[in-house]
């Protein structure tokens, strides 16, 4: 029984033909509803007959029973069936869960497309730091999530560009680099016992916001209110002023911004690369911003903006349910929305690509709202064509992150914790003892950024979340290590079956807990390419998970090496060699890798 194609189809097909013949009338697509059968019933596929009533002209019972007796007439694939109510039951044979068996492990990838074979190419932008400050557990979410999504979409066939645009200016930026002019008495990196370079200019930036506290507080007990204190901040006046002449190119302030960056950029990197992530492109909000206001420039003077009396230029959207958009400060200097008008227009021309995802919190909904319609009133056709990946916030029990006051959970130091918890967490099962230093290390960090990483991508994106360290490397439930865990099981099966386990042609029956695991495997290109289209890999991880605990559950009931016959044998040794290679695959979607021991 060779498998050409997806047995929901043949069944599809086989109902189509079972109208016409039964009744002599066809149906729309949409009225043939095929699901999984629910786990309390027997079956692998569900009819949902009542869509046909008006076809059949008999009741649902009878209906389902006349179809199901057709299909397994017709179809050598379904082996039995069932009735409950208004649902038909299909079950398929064990020779058709065979030799998809046999199809699956002959599959190089299965259930993954090789990145190209569609004609989209759609960019995906994360990670977006300013340099103000180091990345945070909340920079941790957005990079995670943008580089899953980036290989699930390569995973359905897309060619896929992953950017990075730095926010490197700006009022934000000014505030660290003038804490650190003021109060930085020449401290850098390279000084003995100082911090990482991120580390440092942030430190900077927690300095201006207490200074700016102090000073904004003496002048409210001078009677001023807190808008006149504010406005008479001769700190934040200062800030700006910074800001006024780096936009200048202003030598001194430019040679300050350099450095201060340049420490950054240097702590980034260490941190992406712990994490495990990459970009095609970085692109610097310092060289893409003065594009955007060239843009408004050009729309002003078309009359698609407007100028106010202060020298402002905005963009009226009342017409389209909202308000009134600044785009250009009265000084002007620009906004986020002027640079995001630019560099949009910058990647469309260079890269022709079908699609933009800007993976950036739920707080820049109205943002990407605005941008959108600025683009269209600005003339360009491809408006539609951005969309913003919209993703909740991370939240820890202590309670939400201010990078203003430094009660961050900062991504360094979270990662090396976590890798700490694996290693102490592995030293007490003490499986480990016989590899390497070296060997243990490697071990300990994947474990560490497994639990990390498939805690945080099991949650929905557009759902806000708690992260909780110790819950996320349990070896036990929903959580990374326990899916690696299940691989190295597997991985640890095959090497002491040998060659037993490269066999591609399998026989016999097959019990329930067998064609349970063959009806998920089964389901995985689903997976994929319904992860591509909601942009979710929550929905990986968590059917990774699944397939885990039904592995461990055969792996318990059902001898495999020691199995009754040969056969047997090698088509559990089969399944296991196909679970385990959907978990190397499926965890890849998700940046994980997967110890070949544990």
């Amino acid at each position: 029984m060779a498998i050409t194609g997806g047995i929901e189809e043949k069944i599809l097909s086989c109902l189509h033909n079972a109208l016409q013949d039964l009744y002599g009338k066809t149906a729309d697509a949409n009225l043939l509803q095929l699901q999984k059968t629910k786990k309390e019933f027997k079956g692998d596929f569900t009819l949902v007959v009542f869509p046909l009533l008006r076809i059949t002209s008999k009741n649902p019972e009878q209906s389902a029973n006349e179809l199901g007796q057709y299909l397994q007439l017709h179809m050598k694939e379904v082996s039995g069936y069932n009735v409950i109510k208004g649902f038909l039951n299909l079950e398929i044979s064990s020779s058709y869960w065979l030799d998809f068996l046999g199809y699956a492990n002959g599959q190089k990838n299965y259930g993954l497309t090789s990145p190209g074979e569609r004609t989209d190419k759609v960019m995906v932008e994360y990670s977006s730091p300013n340099t103000n400050k180091p990345l945070h557990l909340g920079h941790i979410r957005n990079n995670l999530l943008g580089f899953s999504i980036s290989r699930i979409l390569e995973a359905n066939g897309n060619s896929v560009v992953k950017v990075n645009l730095v926010n490197d200016r700006g009022i934000h930026i000014c505030k660290s680099m003038l804490a650190y002019q003021k109060f930085g008495n020449g401290e850098n990196p390279a000084s003995p016992e100082t911090i990482k370079g991120d580390h440092l200019v942030g430190k900077y930036y927690v300095k201006f916001d207490q200074e700016y506290k102090r000073e904004v507080t003496a002048l409210l007990k001078e009677g001023m209110t807190q808008e006149e204190a504010e406005k008479k901040s001769a700190l934040m006046n200062e800030a700006r002023e910074m800001l006024r002449k780096w936009e200048a190119g202003d030598p001194e302030t430019i040679a300050l911004w350099k450095m201060m960056n340049g420490w950054v950029y240097e702590g980034f990197d260490e941190t992406y690369k712990k994490l495990g992530v990459e970009f095609d492109r970085i692109y610097y909000e310092s060289d893409t911003y003065s594009l955007g206001k060239a843009i408004v420039l050009e729309g002003l003077e078309k009359g698609v903006l407007s100028r106010r009396d202060d020298g402002s230029v905005w963009v009226d959207l009342t017409a389209e349910g909202m308000d009134q958009k600044l785009l250009l400060r009265s000084d002007g200097t620009t906004v986020y929305m002027t640079q995001d008008i630019g560099t949009a227009q910058q990647r469309f021309e260079q890269y022709s690509i079908n699609k933009h995802i800007y993976v950036v919190g739920n707080e820049q909904n109205y943002h990407f709202q605005v941008l959108s319609l600025v683009l269209k009133k600005l003339g360009y056709e491809w408006y539609d064509k951005i969309f913003h990946l919209s993703y909740g916030m991370v939240e820890l029990p202590e309670g939400k992150m201010k990078s203003r006051e430094g009660t961050v959970v900062d991504a360094d130091d979270l990662v090396e914790g976590m890798i700490l918890t694996a290693r102490q967490m592995s030293e007490e099962l003490g499986k480990l003892s016989e590899y390497s230093d070296t060997e243990k290390e490697n071990i300990y960090c994947q474990i560490g950024l497994g639990a990390l990483k498939y805690f945080i991508l099991k949650v929905d994106p557009k759902k806000n979340m708690m992260f909780d360290p110790k819950e996320s490397i349990d070896f036990n439930g929903n959580t990374g290590p326990f899916i690696q865990y299940t691989y190295a099981r597997i991985q640890s099966l095959l090497r002491k079956a040998g060659e037993k386990a490269d066999s591609a042609e399998y026989s016999g029956d097959l019990n329930e807990k067998e064609i349970s695991l063959l009806r998920l495997v089964h389901e995985f290109p689903e997976v994929v390419s319904s992860a591509g289209d909601t942009l979710s890999p929550a929905l990986i991880a968590n059917y990774l998970f699944e397939l885990a605990k039904e592995y461990n559950q055969f792996y318990h009931e059902n001898p495999i090496l020691t199995a009754e016959d040969a056969t047997v044998m090698e088509t559990r040794l089969g399944i296991s060699k196909i679970c385990g290679e959907l978990i190397k695959n499926g965890m890849y979607l998700l940046g994980i890798e997967v110890p070949e021991r544990m």
